[in-house]
């Protein structure tokens, strides 16, 4: 662990959880991305379809795909927004909610599972250090701060 970059650590981590979520999803005929898409619809009040992109943190052109996968497969249905004529909000059927359901069990297992071998303090520690990762990102202070100025080779 000792010579392993923190980025390192953190994609092989995201790498090992993903292919364990399409391997247990691929079991209900599923993917991980259409799980975490049918956990972000609101299963009572549909979500905006451009509302979801930024709420799992996925590009247009994957999400597309996802939701017409979704579609075709009778999980969801698209209804023009009645506020907004432009807009389209994205419903759950009734199959979209029972495999809602069964994302969720499997997200609550992962979670509970975890929960069972990392302690309290540990699994604090470990969400108060992936928060200042996330600001340092999202404030840009990585690659745009002070010290890379101070750090960079004139040439």
């Amino acid at each position: 662990m000792k010579d392993k970059t923190i980025d390192y650590v953190l994609r092989a981590t995201w790498q090992a959880v993903s292919r364990m979520y399409n391997e247990e999803a691929a079991k209900y005929d599923a993917t991980m991305a259409t799980g975490f898409a049918l956990l972000s619809i609101d299963k009572e009040e549909g979500t905006p379809s451009t509302a979801l992109g930024p709420r799992m943190g996925m590009e247009a052109t994957s999400l597309t795909r996802t939701l017409k996968s979704m579609e075709d497969r009778g999980f969801i249905v698209r209804k023009k927004n009645p506020e907004d004529g432009r807009g389209v909000l994205i419903y759950l059927t009734e199959a979209g909610k029972e495999k809602r359901e069964l994302s969720k069990s499997t997200v609550l297992k992962f979670n509970e599972t975890i929960k069972q071998h990392v302690s309290e303090e540990q699994l604090t520690h470990f969400f108060e250090v992936v928060e200042i990762i996330n600001e340092l990102i999202q404030e840009k202070n990585i690659f745009n701060s002070s010290e890379k100025k101070e750090n960079e080779i004139k040439f």
